[in-house]
């Protein structure tokens, strides 16, 4: 197991290259199930997670080749294997997504109950539920979900989202594409990767509406065909990074991603006394060498503040000028990192679904644990900004959604490496 070590007190400078976004990698991937014709996707991120989903695919039978240029080629022909296992499942909650996909197409599916990072209950009850209302015939044994369609097709129905959930309404959307009749899903996700889920499932040959807005509405068909499609940039590593620079008092410059959907990011960037430009795939933020301005927010779906940017957003306020406080409204238990950062010398206050706290001049190095992907992230940037060596455990959550993550800080003067735990 690796272990990151961070020699703090350097301002973050330069350019570097935002890779494709895993958060629509996964549904995308998980996609190619809907069609027996090949699917190319590009842009694909060199994450652990994608890994994990494509050894997926394969210990079901599908044939990938992975191409030179951020691109797998997924061929699901020859698939044998309707079982999604444990020990891939356990590891990454994402692999969900299969449901859908495979009781759409082949009537019958076999998936282990999920895992992934501990950030608070996500049940799949929605996605149950909504699988049943289509017509499923679901149970639960032994830690899987079986379910078939007693070799029916799917049958379109009206979907109501008791709460907004990304991964439930992906999984609906795909199990519609090829479901009898129209599906209506209500209270539907927002976010861009649901609609560039929906963007790659119409290049496919699906009939989909109203995606990045509440309703979505899916009509039927009989068959979908193969094509190429490449993943949208990461919106949660562009703004990794451009609150790492921020938090350094530092200028970066972040290329071949999109600003219009990091709004709310930016914003409170700018709040905190970034001078922020946008271009047509590129982002500069420069802080002029100025210390941070504390910045109060909530988060909330899709387009408000995103709970993937909470715990980076914690770390730049750590040594902010001011006070404030942060609400955290989509998962109840992720602020596992402040505990890690007060270590270091922070001062922030955990009340119910709030940290509230009060800014310092600076960090103190220490060795700190990561407990979720983001968390990891977070606790990178408090290592950044502190004094001295900083040395962050358990790193393989962060191998989970970021492309070489030292590299790309290195590359912007960090003093950062990896070395074996």
């Amino acid at each position: 197991m690796d272990k990151l070590v961070i020699q703090g007190g350097t301002q973050l400078n330069g350019e570097i290259r935002i890779a494709g976004a895993k958060n629509s990698a996964l549904p995308i991937i998980a996609s190619t199930l809907l069609t027996s014709d090949v699917i190319e996707i590009g842009n694909l991120p060199h994450l652990f997670d994608i890994t994990t989903m494509l050894e997926l695919l394969g210990c079901m039978g599908v044939e990938t080749v992975v191409g030179e240029k951020l691109n797998v080629q997924i061929n699901s022909s020859s698939i044998r294997n309707f079982s999604a296992p444990y020990e891939l499942v356990k590891t990454m909650r994402a692999s969900i997504l299969v449901l859908g996909p495979m009781l759409s197409r082949f009537g019958e599916a076999e998936v282990a109950l999920p895992g992934g990072c501990a950030i608070g209950s996500r049940p799949v009850n929605l996605h149950l539920a909504a699988m049943k209302k289509m017509g499923a015939q679901i149970k639960m044994e032994n830690g899987y979900i079986k379910a078939n369609t007693r070799g029916k097709r799917l049958k379109g129905a009206h979907i109501l989202m008791d709460i907004v959930t990304v991964t439930g309404t992906e999984n609906v959307m795909m199990a519609a594409t090829l479901a009898e009749g129209q599906t209506i899903i209500e209270n539907a996700a927002r976010e861009p990767e649901v609609v560039d889920l929906a963007h790659c499932l119409r290049a496919m040959g699906a009939d989909i509406s109203g995606e990045g807005t509440a309703t979505i509405t899916i009509n039927g068909v009989e068959r979908l065909h193969g094509g190429s499609y490449p993943i949208m940039p990461d919106r949660i590593e562009t703004g990794t990074y451009l609150i790492a620079a921020a938090a350094t008092r530092g200028r970066i410059k972040v290329k071949d991603t999109r600003p219009n959907i990091l709004e709310a990011v930016l914003s409170k960037l700018e709040e905190a006394g970034a001078q922020i430009e946008i271009g047509p795939n590129w982002i500069t933020l420069d802080m002029h060498g100025q210390r941070p301005k504390a910045v109060s927010l909530t988060t909330a779906p899709y387009p408000a503040f995103p709970t993937d940017m909470q715990a980076q957003f914690t770390a730049l306020n750590a040594i902010s000028e001011g006070s404030g406080s942060i609400t955290e409204t989509v998962f109840e238990n992720r602020f596992m990192h402040v505990h890690e950062m007060n270590r270091m010398g922070a001062d922030l206050r955990v009340e119910g679904n709030t940290v509230i706290f009060r800014g310092v001049a600076a960090l103190k190095g220490a060795p700190v644990m990561a407990t979720d992907l983001r968390a990891s992230a977070s606790l990178v940037i408090a290592g950044l900004v502190s004094e001295s060596e900083t040395t962050v455990d358990r790193i393989y959550h962060i191998d989970r959604g970021y492309e070489c993550i030292e590299e790309k800080l290195q590359l912007l003067g960090a003093k950062i490496r990896r070395l074996p735990s």
